[in-house]
């Protein structure tokens, strides 16, 4: 199995490279008692407000600026968010990026990827499948491949998450994070080095982290559920188990229906509207798989808000102050009505 050494110093000085083309996104400190649990401090990490609306823009920018890039530019595989990042940090750059992404990618994430200006293309049903065809362009055109998670600048740029959020709050127990294919938990955990508790939250549909831990490898799993544009590939990283083995305390399975409670309750206690992937973390919390100790201070990471489920442009019902929330595109749940959007 592959392995590497992703450290803080490394950390440190990717992010000092990188820091200049991404936000240092805020931190909300509530308590659980707001959200009907029991009462502990809760501090929210809100990585949704980062450039391209995830934080994959934090490994983007670590890849086009750490390693030399051809004049045929950059190829990605993405199930959006990523290649949103990529294609943003490419137009900052000035870099040319070709996206590849399935066709359960949502229309806000192909939307932002367009609008970015990267060439785009939609291929296959799972992430996978347009892995496999980036891959084949990339051996075609010369073009360097920038991995969604399987890539040490991937892993050093979203470990610069770690960093900010100690800065900001210096005293967490714990750190609940949801895990696609663990570039942003493996980079994560790699900071904190086991000074924190780690806890992977993955949905039931796409338990990716989960079987390779029990496996003692990296091995597939199902790709399905609400948050299969982010958090369903093939495998978890080869890389990053390695990390996940020393680091990460454990792994959190929730459901599609949990994964949509929490996107509720943050939108109508804080007006956060997360994607499915975004709110996964919190759905640990807020369903009771995850259980705090008394006074344990958790943190949570709300990594991405690439959805149009709020839509200004018409209300619903009677209410003209009313709008509508409509679960994303890979759920087949029905809407929700929001009074006073």
């Amino acid at each position: 199995m592959s392995t590497i050494t992703i450290d803080r110093d490394q950390i440190i000085a990717t992010e000092k490279v990188i820091r200049p083309h991404i936000r240092r996104t805020p931190i909300i400190e509530m308590n659980g008692s707001e959200f009907g649990l029991g009462s502990f401090p809760l501090i929210f990490k809100l990585e949704l407000l980062q450039h391209s609306g995830s934080f994959k823009a934090r490994g983007a920018f670590a890849n086009l600026l750490l390693r030399k890039i051809p004049s045929a530019g950059v190829v990605a595989a993405s199930g959006g968010n990523h290649g949103a990042a990529v294609a943003y940090a490419a137009s900052k750059l000035g870099i040319p990026a070709k996206i590849f992404v399935p066709t359960v990618a949502s229309q806000e994430k192909i939307e932002r990827i367009r609008g970015y200006g990267a060439e785009l293309v939609v291929t296959g049903e799972l992430y996978a499948e347009a892995l496999a065809a980036s891959e084949r362009w990339a051996a075609e055109s010369g073009a360097l491949k920038v991995h969604a998670y399987d890539q040490p600048e991937t892993l050093l740029g979203q470990g610069s998450i770690g960093l900010e959020f100690e800065q900001q709050s210096s005293n967490l127990d714990s750190l609940l994070v949801a895990v696609g294919g663990g570039g942003l938990i493996g980079g994560v955990a790699s900071w904190y080095a086991n000074r924190v508790k780690i806890v992977g939250v993955e949905p039931e549909a796409a338990p990716t982290l989960h079987n390779a831990l029990q496996a003692g490898r990296p091995v597939d799993s199902p790709a399905g559920g609400i948050a299969a544009d982010s958090l369903a590939p093939k495998q978890v990283g080869a890389l990053m188990f390695p990390i996940a083995q020393t680091f990460i305390s454990g792994v959190t399975l929730v459901t599609d229906e949990a994964i949509q409670q929490a996107q509720q309750a943050l939108w109508k206690t804080m007006r956060i509207v997360a994607e499915p992937g975004g709110a996964a973390a919190f759905a640990a919390l807020l369903s009771g798989r995850y259980k705090p100790q008394p006074g344990e201070r958790v943190g949570v990471l709300v990594c991405g808000g690439n959805t149009a489920a709020v839509d200004f442009s018409q209300g619903t019902g009677t209410d003209p102050g009313s709008k509508k929330l409509s679960v994303p595109a890979a759920s087949n749940a029905p809407s929700i009505l929001i009074k006073g959007v």
